[in-house]
């Protein structure tokens, strides 16, 4: 069995293949990330996930080794300093911030799934993860304001499931979700820290790992959702 974690030089996605690596349960593990950082134990290959080539070229690379089981896509954006920042208003709104934060969120796990899904196997249990957000969710929105990285979610959750109806058709043991990771200390949520309540501010290593315990209990009925760090399903 093998798994990829695309995105693997973030802190989440680091703390999944570290956490796969030492788990002793795939036969390689591969830490795809734009930089092409090592990790022990896994198989680093670079690719910018916005260039098909690239992408084309990684999946070569992992398909020659045999078929995928486990992929997750862990990369993603919220904000970037002054220049990209969580929408307060409609008034803030730049198509700037809306064309790089979709380009990140949504069309760059989209293009890992066209390369992707063709790797796993036909009726064999496999699981293709997106990490996404509970602020994705139309219903369960409240708040209001993070035009452009709610938005993102909330498309990449309709491709989740876009892609569990068509792979329910050809390969019905193919898994796919949406996952939301909760709060984790990494440089994406450090700048919105301040209102979490206690406990609930996790290391990327606790997120991880409570993951990876939600993937293990997913069944084909699943396929098509979006779940939390404690497998409780989020509405869509």
């Amino acid at each position: 069995m093998n798994a990829v974690v695309f995105g693997s030089s973030g802190g989440i996605g680091r703390a999944l293949a570290e956490n796969l690596v030492q788990s002793g349960a795939w036969s390689r593990v591969f830490a795809v990330s734009r930089s092409g950082a090592a990790i022990d134990g896994a198989t680093p290959l670079k690719a910018d996930f916005l260039e098909e080539a690239a992408l084309e070229a990684a999946a070569q690379a992992i398909g020659a080794e045999g078929p995928v089981t486990l992929c997750i896509v862990a990369s993603g954006i919220l904000s970037d300093g002054a220049g990209l920042h969580p929408e307060k208003s409609y008034r803030h709104q730049s198509a700037a911030a809306f064309e790089r934060v979709f380009a990140a969120n949504t069309v760059a796990p989209a293009l890992i799934a066209k390369h992707m899904l063709r790797l796993m196997p036909k009726t064999e249990r496999s699981v293709f993860a997106a990490l996404s957000a509970r602020v994705g969710s139309i219903s369960d929105n409240r708040l209001g304001g993070w035009h452009a990285y709610r938005a993102s979610k909330a498309a990449l959750n309709m491709l989740i499931r876009n892609y569990a109806i068509e792979q329910a058709r050809r390969a019905p043991g193919n898994i796919c979700v949406s996952l939301h990771p909760g709060t984790v200390d990494t440089g994406l949520s450090q700048p919105f820290q301040s209102g979490v309540a206690g406990g609930r501010l996790f290391t990327p290593a606790q997120s991880a790992s409570y993951l990876l315990g939600v993937i293990g209990r997913l069944t084909p009925e699943d396929s098509g959702n979006c779940f939390d760090w404690s497998g409780k399903e989020i509405p869509p």
